[in-house]
């Protein structure tokens, strides 16, 4: 492997980590103050990337279609949680997966009736077109390395908002006692609202920036989710540190074998292990630490 082929698949590790970061975090921040388990966060980040070329395409303009499909979003993901999620709260977890995994399977045949089976493509905007020199002879595409800034970005904000604010105050106090700030007069109800929404949006958001990267298409949100899941998985249950820990590991494990294993060990073999090296990592992982690498 030569140096600017190493350096692109570093960035390009980076980009898949804080992606999956964004889809991760709404999981395990609903599972750690809802204790709900969502599989219909795919769906979400689906329907970011449609939504985005749908208000792209009828503004001309991708910078008026980002809010507009934020603002559709933060709709659909309050309409999820007050119809369907909040029935679900005091089932058992089997019942949450069932019906978060039909969720899903709605999701998938509706963006068909709406959109079609095809591709749908967006173009990347004229202002993040082309590549910039990373290093001497190391060139990367400017829209990449956008994409990466502002998933990294909405990490941090994420970071001051659980951290800093008062919103951020009750998630974490919600995650660990939620009776007790029941019983100090918090609306537990309108919280579970705004965490839901918080985690949908992070998830579409990822769907959006990857439309311009590859088509969007129905059902692209689910082979996400699984590489979402085992983030969340190694990183330990509820913990967003975990998170992003297991989802930047994921993304270079995933990059990197992806390059590396059909070199080294041929086409055949090397693609099938490297379809499975995330899996054998978090396997190798939770033999060290059963209950994640954040578990407390």
């Amino acid at each position: 492997m030569t140096f600017s082929l190493f350096v692109e698949q570093v960035f390009n590790g980076l980009q898949l980590g804080m992606l999956l970061f964004l889809v991760a975090v709404g999981v395990t921040l609903v599972f750690g103050v809802m204790n709900l388990v969502n599989l219909s966060q795919g769906a979400l980040v689906m329907m970011g990337g449609f939504l985005l070329a749908t208000a792209t395409k009828a503004t001309s303009s991708y910078w008026l279609g980002l809010p507009l499909g934020i603002a559709a979003l933060i709709v659909i993901a309050m309409l999820i949680e007050l119809l369907v999620l909040r029935r679900l709260y005091a089932r058992p977890h089997i019942d949450q997966v069932l019906a978060t995994f039909g969720l899903m399977l709605m999701f998938n045949e509706g963006a068909v009736m709406i959109w079609g089976r095809d591709p749908v493509f967006m173009a990347i905007p004229a202002a993040l077109e082309g590549s910039v020199t990373l290093l001497p002879g190391v060139a990367y595409p400017i829209y990449r390395l956008a994409v990466t800034i502002f998933a990294g970005a909405l990490g941090v904000a994420l970071h001051f908002l659980i951290s800093r604010t008062r919103l951020g105050m009750l998630i974490r106090a919600g995650a660990d006692k939620r009776e007790m700030i029941q019983l100090l007069g918090v609306d537990i109800a309108f919280l579970y609202l705004m965490v839901f929404c918080l985690g949908g949006v992070l998830g579409g958001v990822a769907g959006m920036l990857l439309g311009p990267i590859s088509a969007v298409t129905t059902g692209m949100g689910d082979p996400i989710l699984i590489l979402a899941l085992v983030c969340v998985v190694i990183g330990g249950l509820g913990s967003v540190g975990g998170a992003f820990v297991a989802a930047m590991l994921v993304g270079m494990c995933d990059t990197f074998g992806r390059v590396l294993l059909p070199q080294a060990l041929g086409a055949g073999t090397g693609q099938a292990i490297a379809n499975m090296i995330v899996y054998l990592v978090m396997a190798a992982i939770l033999i060290w630490r059963p209950a994640g690498l954040a578990s407390r």
